[in-house]
Formats: C-alpha cells, structure tokens, sequence
C-alpha cells in the first residue's frame, strides 16, 4: 500500500493480541543503496526476531510470526516498487506494509501495541500535497513531499473525458486546442460544429464531477493541499465540481498530458512551499501570543490528557524522538518510563494521534524548530 487511510490508522491503533512488532526504514528506488533495500530489512527482522525472544516467544513461535515479513525479502517485484520508506506491522492477528514517501529513520519497536508516530507527517498532511493534472485525454494524481513524487493508480475516475461521457463522438463535435496568448499566458481557443460554450462547459462539469467523486474516497480522511494542474480554463469549471476542502488558489497553468511527474512536482512545490511555511509560521505565532494565558503546555502529563478529551488544537512534535511510559485513561495519569519497557506508549505518539484524531493541527519539527527546544507543545482549545 502506498496511503494510510484514516481507517487504516484507526486499525494500528485497536487493541492487538500478544507483542506487537513496528518496523520502519529507509528505502530507495535505484542506484547502490536500492539494492541494499533488501539487505537492510533482513537485518532489521533479525533484531525484531531477537526482541520477541527476549519478550518470551519460542523459537518456533517467532519463525511464525515473522513468517509474512521473511517472505518479502525474496519478492522481487515488491522491491521494484519502493518509494522513500517501509513501514511495517505485524501481530498476532494483523500485517501490514506501507511503502510510503517518507524517508523514515530505522526503527523497531516490540511492545504490547503499535508504534506509529513516524506516519504522523503522511497522516496530518504536514508537508505532503496532492498534485491533480487535468485534461480531456488524461487525468492523473499525483503524491509529493518536499523531495519526491510518485503517481496513484486511479480506479474509480474516468480515463478521459470521452469516457466520462460514454459518447465517442463528443471530441470530433467540440474541440478545444490552447494556444500562446501575449507575454507567454497559456489561453484557451474553443471551435467545433456549432459548439455552444454552455454545453461545452456542461460537459465539462459532468466530467469533473466524475472525477471527484471518484477521488472522494481516497482523498475523504485527507488534510493535504490539493494541485490543480491543466488549462486554465478549466480551473472555475473543476472548482465548481470540487467537494475537496483543501484544493488550493490558483495551479500549474499549460496542459499536462505528457509532463513528467518530477516537472510538475517542482511548478507545484512553487505553490505549496509558501502555503506550509505560512500555516506554521501562524501555528507558532499563535503559541508565542497564547504563552502565560494557560492555553499552552510544554507538560506531557498536562498534554495526554487534553489530547484523549480534545482539547488540543495545535501540537507540536519533535521529529525522531520518543518519550516512553503508559496513559492509564480511567484514572487520566501519565506514568514516564526511564527506558522502553514491553508496556511502555511512545507518549509523544499518543499525543499526536489523539490530537489528529479529533480535528486538531499535528505539526511534526526538527527539535532545533521546536517552540523554546521541547519535544512536545500544545495549545489549548479551552
């Protein structure tokens, strides 16, 4: 899989049967370190067999239970489509592998429940976008972060606008070919036989209805920006199509059958760049102005609790570290633990999911950009 659904978050986070084993690493698409990809991972299920001896499993019971993890090192075609990072999870009764574009540090946890703070960038949305490229003869979305894009297969969209149509004969009767207006603007000329421009953008509307209704599933839990790349004619007319909260003002202007991903990749980063360097700069303007008023927290035992009740509007966590313990939530206290333990919660973690959980900003930092070097902030709602 290359997504995580909201659905699929809630489902790592339900209650598992025995030890649970998160594995997360580094992957890379061609060159020398692609083919250390496979390398890499067997080396990471020897450690993970290692854990789960030492939490008590028999031999044989770990030979098992790796059983579905061990039979990805041979499988070629798996290792073919990589993206930036694996994430993998296995218990008792669960299995499941991401290949994901984020390019995640190694990292193994054994305990009793899943480990899945490192997806926290890819879930909030936080510096990852959605690129839609829109034309009568193609249409195709595409995933990016800061550095890397990669396509999605569609398969509830219409391939085209003929399709969408079911009438093979609406391109000879309504043509569209865009041309070069003054100072380089792309413009959009319209001929055909007796075309009414009403009906062409009807057809038009039709077209990018199917279109997002087909994405509405994909993209229904999503927080990312939305692109739009193509004519731009036919950006009013997709927007007044448009269910999808976060598509953003303006686009990638010119047609964009025939355009590489990495091209469109970078005219979009023009365009989202700005945008995530805005929502954080005012996230973090607002905890400056929020400080000494009791509506911020740099306390973790204050910020778990708030984060299971919803009071957390806007957090903030240090990318790469963990702060280990247990939240028991009948009697709302936070218990810290020196080290990893077998029942110990990566707390950080929990006050990020539970913060995305209920419709709160998870903003994930490098700790040199953390508001005053902590790991964790908050701002409260109340």
């Amino acid at each position: 899989m290359n997504t995580v659904s909201q659905d699929e978050l809630k489902v790592l986070l339900g209650k598992q049967q025995g030890l649970c084993v998160s594995i997360f690493m580094p992957t890379f698409r061609s060159g020398v370190e692609g083919q250390q990809n496979q390398i890499r991972f067997r080396n990471l299920l020897r450690r993970a067999e290692e854990r789960l001896l030492a939490g008590g499993m028999r031999s044989q019971e770990v030979k098992e239970f790796l059983e579905p993890a061990q039979a990805l090192i041979g499988n070629v075609l798996f290792w073919r489509r990589q993206s930036d990072g694996l994430a993998l999870f296995r218990s008792a009764g669960l299995f499941r592998c991401f290949c994901l574009p984020e390019g995640f540090d190694e990292l193994i946890a054994v305990t009793d429940r899943f480990h899945i703070k490192p997806l926290l960038p890819l879930l909030s949305g936080d510096r990852r976008f959605y690129i839609l490229a829109l034309s009568q003869k193609e249409v195709r979305l595409l995933e990016g972060t800061a550095h890397h894009v990669q396509e999605i297969k569609l398969e509830s969209v219409p391939k085209n606008l003929a399709e969408a149509l079911q009438y093979d004969t609406l391109e000879k009767q309504v043509r569209f070919r865009s041309g070069s207006g003054g100072g380089g603007d792309r413009t959009a000329m319209v001929s055909g036989h007796g075309a009414d421009i009403d009906d062409t953008k009807e057809n038009l509307l039709k077209y990018f209805r199917l279109i997002d209704r087909g994405l509405h599933d994909l993209l229904k839990d999503e927080r990312a920006p939305l692109v739009l790349a193509g004519v731009e004619y036919l950006f009013p007319i997709y927007r007044e199509a448009n269910a999808y909260p976060r598509l953003l003002d303006g686009g990638i202007g010119g047609n964009p059958k025939g355009i590489s991903a990495e091209v469109l990749h970078g005219m979009a980063m023009e365009i989202v760049g700005p945008y995530f360097q805005k929502a954080e700069r005012e996230a973090i303007a607002q905890y400056r102005q929020s400080s000494g008023t009791g509506l911020t927290s740099d306390d973790i035992r204050e910020i778990v609790p708030a984060a299971f009740h919803g009071r957390v509007g806007q957090l903030f966590v240090a990318a790469g570290r963990q702060r280990w313990g247990v939240y028991n939530l009948e009697k709302g206290l936070v218990d810290l633990h020196p080290v990893m333990e077998t029942t110990s919660e990566d707390l950080l973690e929990i006050a990020a999911i539970q913060t995305f959980l209920n419709g709160g900003a998870v903003f994930t930092l490098p700790l040199e950009e953390m508001p005053d070097a902590r790991d964790l902030v908050a701002v409260f709602r109340y």
